[in-house]
């Protein structure tokens, strides 16, 4: 991860390829591959493209995410989009002082926190585990919270890719000890909700390396981690035990993944197989 101590500027391109068995005869998709501008994030350049050449619009969600539309009405056998952004971010403030519980729950209930403080169907676990992390978390204040949950959760679920997919669950991940960055994120939400601590996840990139050099492309990928309330909100990533900082670049946020999936649509035709995705990180400043 990148440590750099000042602001940093990243170029980002995000390629995704589906190829169909047959020709689809059209498709609808939605993208959301846009990087936020935000404090301590501003973009400079976000562009959506798309093969075959299709006319795209963009608007803002309600979860706050920038998404790009677009339609192909005639066959295609394949299709590209590129997302191409260029995005300055800087370190993290201090964290806010914690509030006290009460607090916390007493703007969760008078607020759109409550929002991100029920479960959702990705982020519900047994209530066996959630009493496990009560106990684990008991005395803590909410910074302390989700930093132990984060803990808890990397410790059993490993990082290991190709062992779920995109529709499991914050308890499937836990029963089977492995997973990605969103299942990892999933089961850590779960578990703050359950604890009374308002959290969402967030969909974004993060630079694979901790000193990049100018102007070399580094090979990435996507990436999910965490925001809680307490006092505001602030970024945690469980995957890699750390806060989020300037290696971190948000592109939306939500409940959980089907908030904010990079990539969303349908077609009309055969079934064909999973998309190619690629993603580059070059360093400019």
């Amino acid at each position: 991860m990148v440590t750099s101590k000042g602001v940093r500027r990243l170029r980002i391109r995000h390629e995704t390829r589906v190829s169909y068995a047959q020709a689809a005869v059209s498709s609808h998709n939605e993208v959301r591959m846009t990087p936020l501008t935000l404090p301590g994030q501003t973009t400079l350049d976000g562009r959506v493209t798309v093969g075959p050449a299709a006319a795209t619009w963009s608007y803002w969600d309600y979860w706050g995410t920038q998404v790009t539309g677009f339609d192909l009405m005639d066959p295609h056998s394949d299709l590209t989009i590129t997302a191409s952004s260029l995005v300055e971010t800087a370190p993290p403030g201090p964290l806010p002082g914690p509030p006290g519980w009460a607090e916390v729950a007493e703007r969760t209930a008078r607020s759109r926190l409550l929002e991100f403080a029920i479960p959702t169907v990705r982020t519900t676990v047994p209530a066996e585990l959630l009493a496990h992390a009560r106990e684990v978390t008991a005395g803590l204040d909410p910074h302390e919270t989700a930093v132990a949950v984060s803990s808890l959760v990397a410790d059993r679920v490993s990082y290991l890719p190709g062992t779920t997919g995109v529709n499991t669950s914050a308890a499937e991940a836990w029963e089977q000890g492995t997973g990605v960055c969103q299942d990892i994120a999933h089961v850590t939400i779960a578990l703050l909700r359950g604890l009374g601590l308002p959290s969402r996840y967030v969909s974004g990139y993060l630079h694979p390396e901790k000193e990049a050099e100018l102007h070399r492309p580094v090979a990435g990928q996507s990436h999910a981690w965490i925001e809680y309330w307490a006092g505001d909100w602030c970024g945690y990533d469980p995957t890699n035990r750390t806060r989020a900082d300037e290696s971190h670049v948000v592109v939306g946020r939500g409940r959980d993944y089907d908030d904010v999936p990079p990539h969303k649509g349908v077609y009309r035709g055969v079934a064909g197989g999973p998309p190619e995705v690629t993603v580059e990180f070059t360093r400019v400043a």
